[in-house]
């Protein structure tokens, strides 16, 4: 498997190994657009790969806060609660950068960002840009990817 995303298109594309297109998902990159430096709120370019997967098991909304399930379910009522929070829903695919110097180590590193391709609420957009750096996607797509990839599968974030 191999996972292509646009920042220009808004769109993540998943491959077989072969490179046959499987599925495409639209996604939300960064508000602040592409960008490896750390605090910058953008999206990451170049290699990447699926360090871990967080999630498994749980239940399509649940919250995540610091990679860990805070024991709630989005729905609208929580979200017009907190309207500043950046949710993080239901499935995370954490990124690794490969590329020292551009996406890891240092102040550029991918994973040390707390980049992930992660679930949102259904409400959220997708299509474009609205993200703090992560690819947001729609629940149900993120179950789908999620199920599909495993650890160390290759990630290529461009512009194009």
């Amino acid at each position: 498997m191999h996972i292509r995303i646009s920042i220009g298109r808004q769109l993540l594309t998943l491959s077989d190994a072969a490179g046959a297109v499987l599925r495409t998902y639209p996604v939300s990159t960064a508000t602040n657009g592409p960008g490896e430096e750390g605090g910058s709120f953008c999206t990451p370019r170049g290699r990447h790969l699926v360090r871990a997967r967080i999630g498994a098991g749980q239940a399509e909304n649940t919250v995540f806060v610091g990679r860990r399930p805070s024991g709630e379910l989005y729905c609208r009522e929580l979200g017009e609660r907190f309207p500043q929070r950046d949710w993080i829903l239901t499935r995370i695919l954490w990124l690794s950068g490969c590329e020292p110097g551009r996406n890891r180590l240092g102040s550029v590193d991918t994973m040390r960002r707390y980049v992930y391709i992660h679930g949102s609420p259904d409400s959220t957009p997708m299509g474009r840009p609205g993200s703090h750096g992560c690819i947001r996607m729609r629940n149900a797509d993120i179950v789908e990817l999620f199920e599909s990839v495993t650890p160390y599968t290759p990630v290529d974030i461009s512009e194009d």
